[in-house]
């Protein structure tokens, strides 16, 4: 079949990846793609939130499914847009409707349906610039650190953890009257803070049925030690070695289930991922957060670890059979780093010229922030390269992966050297 995928990162080049591994893809298209992308499918040069520029193309290439990779199409409504097309309707998208995309939409729409559904989620409260005093007198019940969320989709860095109340307040203020995240910001959800470690949970659903796919960890801070600015993710580690048998089962029947039998109860059309990020405060798992797609850097750890065929797993989601189809994991551990342009997450130069893809070996890299420049691969953004590699243990892995960073180089490249150094005791 003929496939559209949609967004330009190290997740969609992994995702594109491994789905043309698949018999069932003899074609692939990526928009806009990378330089990654253009050199295994045909890149086209769309904007992912202009849906009458995706419907001619669908139409135009006979497109047979459309595999939507980062969180904004979803948000603004692209399952329903086909759904509700009558050229388009029979045409699956892999991606949860409108009200479904609400739950990495809204962080308020999250927190009440973890709530309502009795799913294990932090004490929180939501305010609007004409509740912020009542926000100052939130802040003053709780114990520091204090957790400040913005409502709406702000790429990832949104979130804001204070020691102090007196900075708390400050900064609430600046979200909700001075808008420091722009439109995002214009309700906050502030949350009881939990002390814990992190990891996040994959399941593919077709709204009934689901798979658990497998754990993953990422860090987001750009300085080693966990110092520093949070990014889109600097590193990840599949599977988690802490993630025993026993959490995996707390994990599954407390949260996973319970999530997809709220998408049955409160008839949200859910044909995707689910990407729970979770935290774990003395052995029992409760969500920080939902996602509705993968995560990135984690799919470039995830989705080579499934020996299963993407395509017909995706198939199987459309056609809600997805309790037909077996779920293939290979055993290995799996590691990912993310080199990135100097200067990000703050302000960073483009266009760097990036030497040594073709030097590696025993590793796979994925394009994030790249494109083809007179026929030379450029630095486009700040995440600009994954480096994915396999071991019996992610030390191994992991080794692999800095061996062959080694052999990479473009102007101003800064990767972090320390990542899973805090899990080699677990």
């Amino acid at each position: 079949m003929t496939i559209l995928l949609l967004g330009s990162g190290g997740r969609e080049h992994a995702l594109a990846w491994k789905m043309l591994q698949s018999p069932k893809c003899s074609k692939l298209f990526v928009a806009p793609g990378n330089a990654g992308t253009a050199q295994i499918a045909t890149n086209c040069s769309l904007d992912i939130l202009d849906f009458d520029s995706i419907k001619s193309l669908v139409l135009q290439e006979k497109v047979e499914m459309v595999v939507v990779g980062p969180e904004d199409p979803l948000v603004q409504g692209i399952y329903d847009f086909f759904k509700n097309d009558e050229t388009l309707k029979n045409i699956p998208v892999i991606g949860p409707s409108k009200v479904g995309a609400q739950l990495e939409g809204s962080k308020e729409f999250a927190k009440e349906f973890l709530i309502k559904h009795h799913i294990p989620t932090a004490a929180y409260d939501s305010f609007t610039a004409a509740t912020v005093e009542k926000g100052y007198e939130f802040l003053e019940t709780l114990q520091p650190p204090y957790v400040l969320k913005a409502d709406g989709l702000a790429a990832g860095k949104g979130v804001l953890i204070i020691q102090d109340l007196a900075e708390a307040k400050e900064e609430l203020r600046n979200m909700l009257v001075h808008a420091k995240f722009g439109k995002a910001s214009k309700k906050v959800v502030i949350e009881e803070f939990l002390d814990g470690i992190e990891l996040s949970c994959f399941v593919l659903t077709d709204g009934k049925n689901y798979k658990m796919l497998p754990t993953a960890k990422d860090y987001k801070r750009i300085g080693e030690g966990d110092t520093g600015l949070n990014t889109g993710g600097m590193g990840a580690i599949s599977p988690v070695p802490f993630a025993d048998a026993i959490l995996l089962e707390k994990i599954e029947t407390r949260i996973v289930k319970s999530t997809i039998e709220g998408f049955q109860k409160d008839g949200i059309e859910y044909k995707g991922f689910v990407f729970i990020g979770l935290i774990i405060v003395k052995g029992e798992p409760i969500v920080i957060e939902y996602n509705v797609r993968m995560g990135d850097p984690e799919t470039e750890v995830v989705i080579p670890r499934l020996k299963s065929d993407l395509v017909e797993l995706f198939q199987a989601v459309a056609d809600e059979k997805l309790d037909e189809v077996t779920l293939e994991i290979d055993e290995r551990s799996a590691t990912t780093l993310m080199v990135v342009s100097g200067g990000y997450p703050e302000d960073y130069e483009k266009g760097k010229v990036i030497l040594g893809i073709e030097k590696v070996a025993d590793s796979i890299v994925f394009h994030a922030g790249t494109k083809l420049e007179n026929g030379q691969v450029v630095s486009n953004g700040g995440r600009v390269l994954a480096v994915t590699s396999f071991g019996e243990n992610f030390q191994v892995a992991i080794k692999k992966s800095y061996q062959n960073i080694d052999k990479l180089h473009f102007d101003k490249m800064y990767f972090r050297k320390d990542i899973g150094k805090d899990l080699d005791n677990s």
